[in-house]
């Protein structure tokens, strides 16, 4: 079975054969043996053992490992996996900034930014008016604003856009 690991930016692509390992290029024998009552496995790669302790993330694939004292965080995905992984991404909705939506039906007090200006994350775009109260609507993440939807005085209902970002 075929195997691609990435650990921080590089990637290796891994084939196991039974007992038999393939690590770019280099073919080696490796066997995992448990340790019973304890997170510890023992890893037997060739001549040389190693005590791992594996924590499994929170998606599919990703590992916490400590190996030696040193710990990596690890995404192992099978062909199959990578493949649907890869599809899914090809076809997701759009990235970067969300646009900036009314929580609530209101009137719009003031907007304080322009089409074009650079935002930062928490940064206050837009005061609006709801019951009686005025409540300031900020930047999810940076960004640049890319177009504004609403001035001051507008009337707006909930889920209206009031502004986008890029």
């Amino acid at each position: 079975m075929k195997y691609f690991v990435r650990i921080g930016d590089e990637e290796i692509e891994v084939e196991v054969e039974g007992e038999h390992v393939r690590a770019n290029g280099a073919e080696s024998t490796a066997h995992l043996d448990d340790v019973p009552g304890t997170p510890v496995r023992v890893l037997r790669i060739g001549d040389a053992v190693h005590r791992v302790v594996v924590r499994r993330g929170e998606r599919r694939g990703q590992l916490t490992l400590w190996v030696g004292g040193h710990r990596f965080d690890v995404e192992a995905l099978d062909e199959r996996t990578r493949a649907i992984r890869e599809l899914s991404a090809a076809s997701s909705g759009p990235s970067g900034p969300a646009p900036l939506v009314a929580p609530m039906p209101g009137l719009i007090v003031r907007v304080t930014v322009d089409a074009g200006d650079q935002v930062h994350a928490g940064q206050g775009l837009v005061v609006m008016e709801a019951m009686k109260m005025e409540n300031e609507l900020r930047s999810t993440s940076a960004g640049t604003v890319k177009r504004v939807h609403v001035a001051a005085g507008t009337a707006v209902e909930k889920g209206a856009l009031l502004l986008e970002l890029e």
